[in-house]
């Protein structure tokens, strides 16, 4: 019987960077999962979290829960470990005490992002039909290694690809600079993180910095062609579709 999933497709995901979305339900689908997804899901809620809207924030994550009612047997994967991490602990603090604990400890037990999801849930450690060549540098975002514990995961699934090699770049679990509002607030500093980021990447020779989420990439994508750097950016869903 197939794994029943159904998908989160963040914001910028949706508006930005559909691809990955069609991506990541092409990858899932090769490893026979059936795929589900609301058309009336929004947002996880973060951005108005991390810029201090609590109450509001909430109200996004309410409707969250709604559109994720809890089914036994079936699984919410996202492309993006930043909004999976927003919903397995900032809500602790958003429904602590309420109405909703109960609900929100069901989906914060069946969130995944995509590449544990793979490797920690279904066994999966490689997409056969996937082809690259090149080289490639990983970037572990804020999201990924300090909030859900993703290292291997995305690497081990990487390293599988026919034709792609990695080189780990110095500070790889350094941050990006991207950091929502942050980026906004603090635009200088942002871009400086940026530099060092993609300097260190462009260090080990990479073709390409790969990543789980595609906020970090956006932020690094923008600064790598405004110095017309020769590198590219690639969500790992974008990977494991590749070639096939």
């Amino acid at each position: 019987m197939p794994t029943a999933v159904d998908i989160f497709i963040p914001c910028f995901v949706d508006q930005l960077f559909p691809q990955t979305a069609m991506n990541m339900v092409k990858v899932l689908e090769a490893v026979g999962c059936e795929v589900h997804y609301n058309n009336n899901q929004t947002c996880c809620g973060q951005p108005a979290y991390n810029a201090g809207y609590k109450a509001e924030s909430r109200e996004v994550a309410c409707k969250f829960l709604d559109d994720f009612p809890n089914e036994p047997g079936r699984y919410i994967v996202s492309p993006s470990a930043s909004c999976v991490g927003m919903v397995r602990n900032s809500y602790a603090e958003l429904f602590d005490g309420s109405p909703e604990q109960g609900r929100y400890h069901g989906t914060q037990r069946r969130i995944f992002e995509l590449t544990e999801f793979l490797v920690d849930v279904l066994g999966v450690t490689s997409i056969p039909q996937a082809r690259l060549s090149g080289t490639y540098t990983y970037h572990d975002s804020c999201s990924a290694l300090r909030e859900c514990g993703i290292k291997e995961a995305p690497r081990r699934l990487l390293d599988a690809v026919p034709g792609l090699e990695r080189l780990e770049m110095a500070e790889n679990e350094t941050c990006c600079g991207f950091g929502g509002t942050f980026a906004v607030k603090f635009e200088a500093i942002s871009v400086a993180m940026a530099e060092q980021k993609v300097e260190h990447a462009l260090a080990t020779g990479a073709n390409y910095i790969v990543s789980t989420d595609t906020s970090c990439l956006m932020h690094l994508d923008a600064y790598i062609r405004r110095e017309k750097k020769p590198i590219q950016t690639l969500h790992v869903a974008d990977v494991l579709a590749s070639g096939w």
